[in-house]
């Protein structure tokens, strides 16, 4: 399915294999509003699809999971475009190693699978502020998703690049992508701006012809101001909800054509602090078996759901702001490691009923390793390291200034001021109108003490002498990518207050943490002396050998706090034992280095160390160890558990 040359060849063996080759411009997918259904290239098709996010997978493990996806029995890949993760500045695009699109679309076109593309620009996805660049917030006052002349011109300038891009690859061209949608659940934005949708439209139908089939995607209760007249309406919902309902509400804004669930869930997200979520293997079958007998075309979200790497999670905001932890597996068919599940076996013998699934079985799982436990050592407290974190030293203001302003995208920056009277009592520090975004580790003369946190933690209680260094670390645990979609700005928003005091006369010292492990320690720089545990934000390390064969592990960090850990550089994630659910991190087999190699492990400590600083890589995930039993996701195929908060959409 992907675009080829054809070698030089003769004149005359050239024309004849011009008449024998399948034509580019016979090749079409559309709607047959007659007999409500999709024609692929004049014969009637439904689509079985499901969702892979290429930038939550390593790409040499591509090709793996897009087999597995087809031997499945889907005849398509369904995946978003994060706009944030291709151009990291204005006007600075990356599309190498893992962020090269086109080389995932042929390896779907090698696995034999059509390509669904939603390249937003708000995808959500439970990703960094919904793929948003965070870059558009230098302008404070931006609004986002609507018809902003500022947001447009960026959208228009990111669009003018990535689309081009693709076009070669549209169906009717000779390649893989037979639809894409336009922006993404709209419907549940607050603007409801039907401009800027149109203007959406316009700008697609500009760059990429008639042909494409354009569409929306929205809940039930978007779909008036999500859907657009010329795009195709789709609906998205999971198995506990009515479909009967929903296909019926469905119909009232695309009355024919075929019906079409653009996310039918088969789990759900896990937040920090709340149970691991999970979705029974008969409720989804029972509710993709029904739409299948409708006739109704699926994309079931997600087929395997990966990781959020690095700083790359987004958040919810529902009554208080929700981070997404770092392990996006999804309760998935296939798990966050890669592996075929019980619920895809279930699938696809629901799948085989209606249309033929490839031959064979399907890779087994992969090889699991165990190894440890490790004792890691101190490298030194993050406060030791600010003039290689820090290069450039602080910028100086009055007030505190955001993440945005510095340009300091994610990631951690400290705020320093110096106490200007003694406090003799314990004091509280606090910041007004909840304007701490989002998580601080405070330090007077470099001791801890104690954390505020967004909408949870509000006060630290602090003495010092005049002239004492405070120090706050504020780290940003990611932009909310669903909930209120207010501009997320990071950072200390208004200045803190101690006792009756307004703290003023701030330095900002954005933090590249990521180059200090990447680039500083590996010239191992001498360990402290004395293995002490102190606490508040410090760093440890330790290399370690594999000395049989490497696989897939998961990092176990039994009595740890919170942090960022690195393997050989690469930023694994954040990790938060202690309040859950996630327990261990998935290390793909690839990101470690075989026998004959020394392997290191880098850990960005932020509250207490456990009196044995060890971790474990161990051959099973634990995604299901909280302290916090606020919801519970147990679902069956015809009621939703009154404890949950149940949504048809946020994707």
């Amino acid at each position: 399915m992907a675009p080829e040359k054809l070698p030089r060849l003769p004149s005359l063996l050239l024309s004849l294999l011009t008449l024998l080759l399948p034509q580019a411009d016979t090749r079409s997918f559309v709607v047959d509003r007659d007999h409500d259904r999709f024609l692929l290239d004049g014969v009637p098709f439904r689509y079985v699809s499901g969702s892979l996010h290429y930038f939550r997978v390593p790409r040499v493990l591509w090709a793996d999971r897009l087999l597995k996806m087809r031997l499945s029995g889907l005849n398509a890949v369904q995946f978003y475009v994060p706009w944030n993760y291709h151009e990291p500045q204005p006007g600075v695009y990356n599309f190498n190693g893992s962020r090269d699109l086109i080389a995932f679309l042929h390896e779907a076109a090698i696995a034999k699978l059509l390509v669904i593309l939603r390249p937003g620009p708000y995808i959500c996805a439970e990703w960094e502020m919904g793929g948003l660049p965070s870059w558009l917030l230098r302008k404070p006052k931006i609004h986002l998703r609507t018809s902003d002349p500022d947001f447009l011109a960026a959208v228009d300038s990111w669009f003018k690049v990535l689309l081009p891009k693709i076009y070669p690859w549209l169906y009717h061209n000779g390649g893989n992508i037979i639809s894409i949608q336009v922006e993404n659940e709209y419907g549940s934005y607050k603007a409801c701006d039907f401009s800027y949708m149109r203007h959406l439209a316009g700008l697609f139908r500009a760059l990429l012809g008639d042909k494409i089939l354009l569409f929306t995607t929205d809940g039930p209760e978007g779909l008036r101001c999500g859907s657009l007249q010329g795009l195709y309406t789709t609906v998205d919902f999971g198995p506990a909800d009515n479909m009967t309902k929903i296909f019926t509400l469905l119909r009232q804004y695309e009355p024919h054509g075929p019906l079409v669930n653009s996310e039918y869930y088969t789990g759900w997200l896990d937040y920090w602090g709340h149970n691991h979520s999970t979705r029974s293997v008969p409720a989804v079958t029972k509710g993709l078996e029904k739409m299948l007998k409708l006739g109704a075309s699926v994309n079931m979200y997600m087929f395997h759901g990966g990781t959020n790497f690095g700083y790359w999670n987004g958040a919810d905001e529902k009554g208080r702001f929700l981070p997404i932890t770092t392990s996006y597996d999804y309760d998935a068919p296939i798990s966050e490691a890669g592996d075929p599940t019980p619920k895809l076996f279930a699938l696809r013998n629901i799948i085989s009923k209606f249309q033929e699934v490839p031959l064979g079985p399907l890779p087994p799982p992969s090889r699991k390793m165990l190894l440890g436990p490790l004792t890691l050592r101190l490298d030194g407290d993050l406060l030791a390291f600010l003039d290689i974190l820090c290069p450039r030293g602080p910028i100086h203001s009055i007030l505190p200034m955001t993440f945005e302003a510095l340009k300091q995208d994610r990631g951690f920056m400290l705020y320093r001021t110096h106490l200007i009277h003694t406090i003799f009592e314990p004091t509280p520090l606090w910041v007004p109108n909840n304007g701490l975004h989002d998580r601080a580790y405070v330090m007077v003369d470099g001791v801890f003490q104690g954390v505020l946190e967004r909408n949870m933690r509000h006060t630290v209680f602090l003495m010092g002498n005049l002239g004492a260094r405070l120090d706050i670390l504020v780290e940003n645990m990611g932009r909310l990518s669903f909930g209120s979609n207010s501009s997320d700005f990071k950072g200390l928003l208004e200045p803190p207050i101690l006792g009756q005091t307004m703290l003023i006369k701030w330095m900002m010292f954005p933090l590249k943490i990521d180059n200090l492990v990447k680039w500083w320690f590996p010239l191992q720089l001498p360990k402290s002396a004395q293995p002490q545990a102190p606490s508040g934000p410090s760093f440890y390390s330790t290399t370690f050998p594999i000395l049989g064969s490497v696989g897939d592990t998961f990092l176990y960090l039994p009595g740890w706090t919170k942090g960022q850990v690195w393997i050989n550089g690469f930023n694994l994630g954040r990790y938060w034992t202690k309040r859950g659910p996630q327990q261990t991190l998935y290390v793909p087999r690839p990101l470690l280095f075989p026998r004959g190699m020394l392997n290191k492990i880098t850990l960005l400590e932020l509250e207490n160390v456990p009196s044995q600083p060890q971790i474990q890589f161990l051959d099973k995930p634990i995604l299901n160890s909280t302290l916090h039993k606020t919801y519970i996701y147990s679902l069956s195929a015809d009621s939703l558990s009154a404890s949950e908060p149940m949504r048809l959409s946020g994707h």
